[in-house]
């Protein structure tokens, strides 16, 4: 047996017998090896924790995680993505974390690849249509840019994001709190299976597992770690999403939020990071691209009003053109004085406004046309 597969039967046996995101496992072999901690384990442990190692069979797991067509992928493998690393310099600020011991993964995509360039897009299970909404065109948005849409598979804004990048043919990954082989909730089965059949379906924890809180928790770092930066669409003050952003500020990548309406109790979490400037505002995919892109890839054009006649003329001009009367015509004596400016000045002002449509003129009377308006 070769070093590699030690080192992956290792693992594999510390991702049975532990919780995922467990510091006491993750630090210990992020400063060794799976090998060397599991031998001091089997030395040193507890009692119930031998227990526990005797019942562990690693390699009966992997050849049933082979057969459902599920890999263990670990920190070496071609696969691996290096971008879950920077989570061991986050683990002291949460009481799980760490960069994960392995991740099981179901689906044709190749982690490493996808997300070179992948985005989060997490938020509410109680979504609005409008939250659902704006992040199924986020999803597709960023998908049909060639960015991987990573998201939890949960109900409301995370499957409206995955939909949202399927629905363009674009890479997604779904990261689950149960075992990759199960799903969660059970009525996203053709959610999952089509993900694990065009995507990839990633979990810490192996086939089998059920979902428990901690196993969300701790789902929330993979998710921030696999992407470039995270997207929150509606959460509320309490809301798992939110966890999510902190491990995103806690790595140093971008936190972004789509703001809801003021009323709104689900975008409520979402206006406190924008207010305390922990996220930046984005509103569509563009935005997001933007935040996330090379500098200067997705350089945005700030929104412009389309231009009126007003915005052509020069200050004299407006001022003149603010002095002509609505519907009783003015001398050019009068209209000077009102807009206190000399008749030369007026005279030739009123030359260009006449030349643009903006007034007119009958027995030396200036106004402006039937129907004109100076506010445009």
């Amino acid at each position: 047996m070769t070093a590699v597969e030690r080192e992956r039967i290792a693992r594999a046996t510390l991702s049975i017998i532990g919780e995922p995101g467990q510091l006491s496992v993750t630090e210990a072999v992020a400063a060794d090896s799976g090998e060397q901690v599991l031998g001091w384990l089997l030395e040193h442990c507890q009692p119930d924790l031998a227990a526990r190692l005797g019942e562990a069979d690693a390699e009966g797991m992997l050849e049933r995680a082979d057969r459902l067509r599920i890999r263990f992928v670990i920190p070496g493998d071609a696969e691996w993505p290096t971008s879950l690393d920077d989570l061991a310099r986050t683990a002291p600020l949460h009481e799980r974390g760490g960069t994960p011991v392995g991740l099981w993964v179901k689906g044709p995509l190749s982690l490493a690849g996808a997300t070179d360039h992948a985005v989060a897009v997490v938020g509410s299970r109680s979504a609005t249509t409008y939250g659902t909404d704006a992040a199924g065109e986020i999803g597709a948005g960023v998908a049909r840019e060639g960015y991987t849409v990573v998201s939890g598979a949960a109900a409301g804004i995370d499957q409206a994001a995955h939909r949202g990048a399927l629905a363009v043919r674009g890479p997604t990954i779904a990261v689950l709190a149960c075992g990759p082989d199960r799903a969660y909730p059970e009525a996203h089965r053709n959610l999952l299976d089509y993900i694990a059949d065009v995507g990839a379906v990633v979990s810490e924890s192996p086939p089998g597992c059920a979902p428990t809180r901690i196993r969300f928790l701790a789902r929330n770092r993979i998710i921030a770690g696999l992407s470039r930066g995270t997207v929150i669409v509606e959460a509320a003050v309490r809301s798992g999403a939110l966890n999510t952003a902190t491990w995103t500020l806690g790595l140093g990548r971008p936190t972004m939020g789509v703001p809801g309406p003021v009323t709104s109790a689900p975008s409520e979490g979402v206006h406190q990071l924008i207010r305390h400037r922990d996220a930046v505002l984005v509103t569509r995919a563009e935005e997001v691209l933007e935040v996330v892109g090379p500098i200067g890839s997705f350089a945005l054009a700030e929104p412009r009003a389309e231009a009126g006649p007003r915005d052509r003329l020069s200050h004299v001009q407006r001022q003149v053109l603010d002095a002509v009367p609505v519907r009783a015509g003015a001398r050019l004596s009068r209209i000077a004085r009102t807009a206190g400016l000399s008749p030369e000045k007026t005279g030739a002002a009123l030359g260009t406004l006449r030349h643009l449509g903006l007034v007119e003129c009958f027995d030396q009377r200036w106004r402006l046309p039937a129907g004109g308006t100076t506010s445009s």
